[in-house]
């Protein structure tokens, strides 16, 4: 009678514990099942949150964000949207700051920087009392329109920078005083008549990349700019060489842009040219007269990307020749050699300078020609 009482004791025991025991199984079986269900599968990279979409730039002005006010100074004329270094008091620094239009100049700024806002016009107003003006930046905006009368009071200006703009023509009444004058990145397709004639100071005019076509640049449009240094016309859609381009000029950028052929003496009237670029253009051997390019003065010619099938006549102080990606089947160091190529009997300046000639991209294979060697003896680096 014990014994059965503490077995059936135990049996009652047992039931209650599996009462409680394969319920919590059930639930762990159920909690392995849905891990495994969930469990990120081998190379496939885990469930993330979609990634933000790039807001677009805005377009008008109620998209633009609110101007960023500058820290406050210790000069009480200073714009509240700019900051005036302690420091540097001829300095007004206003970039980055989500300007719709430019604050009042005060009279002691000589450096005003502008760019990366969102300004579309300038007015004269701001610039009425900034007569100490040396250097203007107003690069990165949506500039349409410069009023006239806004250089009138800045007879000291030297540097004008208005790049990456929406100019349609470059601006009247420039200041006579400049000595850069930066309108890259533009829309511009017309150059008013007069637009440089007293600009005698300007030494570097930089156009690259508009729409200025040969209608759109006058016979004379240059020819006054008698201290200019550096012309860059590249990345526009001109067709032939500019005309009446200053004696002076030391670098003449036209990388491209369409141009097919060069005037017989064209470089001729240039006694400081030394930098020629005019890569990406049409240029063929009937457009290259043969000693175009034979000039004292030239130590630096960019011809890559044209149709060139042979390489042009150059003088013997050329020190980089680029004439990739052309036509040119093969090279005759023979007839570039302005000696005779087994000639021992030569002085150090009459040696050609030729230092760096970039042949790749052509129809060319190594190895290179025994008469190149031994007429360029200077040759540095040659790439075919």
């Amino acid at each position: 009678m014990t014994a059965w009482t503490l077995r059936a004791g135990t049996s009652c025991r047992t039931m209650k514990t599996g009462f409680v025991f394969y319920p919590l199984l059930i639930l762990l079986l159920l909690g392995a099942v849905w891990g495994q269900r969930t469990r990120v599968r081998p190379g496939r990279p885990p469930s993330t949150r979609r990634p933000p979409i790039a807001q677009p730039e805005p377009k008008e002005p109620t998209d633009f964000p609110p101007p960023i006010l500058g820290p406050p100074s210790i000069f009480p004329d200073c714009p509240r949207e700019c900051f005036c270094p302690p420091s540097y008091p001829e300095a007004l620094y206003c970039e980055n700051r989500n300007l719709r239009k430019v604050p009042t100049i005060p009279h002691r700024v000589h450096y005003l920087y502008l760019q990366n806002n969102y300004i579309d016009e300038v007015t004269a107003e701001p610039f009425k009392n900034a007569t100490e003006l040396r250097w203007i930046n107003l690069d990165n905006n949506r500039i349409r329109r410069v009023d006239r009368q806004v250089f009138e009071k800045t007879p000291n200006l030297l540097f004008l920078y208005l790049g990456k703009n929406n100019l349609k023509e470059v601006p009247n009444d420039l200041p006579n005083s400049l000595e850069q004058l930066r309108l890259s990145r533009n829309q511009i397709s017309k150059i008013p008549a007069g637009a440089f004639s007293k600009m005698e100071h300007l030494a570097l005019l930089d156009l690259h990349h508009n729409r200025l076509s040969d209608s759109d640049i006058s016979k004379n449009i240059f020819k006054d700019l008698k201290n200019l240094v550096q012309l860059n016309l590249a990345h526009n859609i001109l067709r032939k060489m500019p005309s009446n381009v200053p004696q002076n000029i030391y670098q003449l950028f036209l990388d491209r842009n369409n141009i097919e052929d060069i005037p017989r003496d064209y470089f001729r009237n240039f006694p400081n040219l030394a930098f020629v670029r005019l890569n990406y253009n049409q240029l063929s051997d009937k457009g290259i007269p043969k000693k175009v390019f034979n000039v004292s003065n030239l130590l630096d010619l960019h011809l890559a990307h044209n149709k060139l099938n042979t390489v042009p006549i150059f003088n013997h102080k050329l020190e980089h020749l680029y004439l990739n990606n052309n036509n040119i089947e093969s090279i005759n160091g023979t007839e570039l050699c302005p000696f005779p190529v087994m000639s021992t009997i030569l002085n150090e300046e009459d040696l050609p300078k030729l230092r760096y000639l970039r042949l790749d991209g052509n129809h060319l294979s190594p190895p290179i020609p025994m008469d190149v060697i031994m007429c360029f003896r200077h040759l540095k680096s040659i790439v075919i």
